[in-house]
């Protein structure tokens, strides 16, 4: 895949991840949770901000993913991201997966933008079945998943390192025939 695409919606625009985009990545660093399970550096730096933002604009070249930034339409002001792994993409499933900053939590970013990757994984990529992991006290990503259609299959125990800790998970996904 040459380029991902770009969508754009009302109020936010889903596209690569761009040079510009490094005070997303300083900011996602400071999380106390965006570092464990993402590859965003715990300790930032430029270089460590621009390798990361390296690492995301090559991911769908070795297709290896698809990772995107999710910014304001107006000021092109990213706040989290959006992730489609597609390393079990041969047995018809890919992960995905999802973060925004904490000063913009809350505000249905993810409600109103994963909905158009899903269609996209779906119908340009013909991808059958999504698949999300989630730390079960993580309620509002649970609910967030649930109200686009995704179900629990159940639960991992001891499914991934998270910082130095085994964590639970739960196992949710979303079918293309859903």
């Amino acid at each position: 895949m040459e380029h991902l695409p770009v969508f754009k919606l009302e109020k936010w625009i889903i596209r690569e991840f761009e040079n510009e985009d490094i005070d997303l990545v300083r900011k996602a660093s400071r999380d106390p949770l965006i570092p464990l399970i993402t590859s965003i550096p715990e300790k930032f730096s430029k270089k460590s901000g621009e390798e990361y933002i390296d690492r995301q604009k090559q991911r769908h070249k070795t297709d290896k993913g698809c990772s995107f930034a999710i910014a304001d339409i107006e000021t092109n002001t990213a706040v989290g991201s959006i992730f489609l792994g597609l390393h079990n993409v041969d047995e018809g499933r890919a992960l995905i997966g999802y973060w925004i900053v904490e000063d913009f939590r809350g505000n249905s970013i993810i409600r109103n933008t994963l909905p158009i990757v899903i269609e996209w994984a779906f119908n340009a990529l013909k991808i059958p079945r999504l698949e999300l992991y989630v730390e079960p006290w993580n309620i509002g990503s649970i609910k967030t998943a649930q109200s686009l259609g995704f179900q629990k299959e159940g639960l991992l125990r001891s499914w991934q390192e998270v910082g130095s800790e085994r964590k639970n998970m739960f196992m949710m996904s979303l079918l293309a025939t859903d």
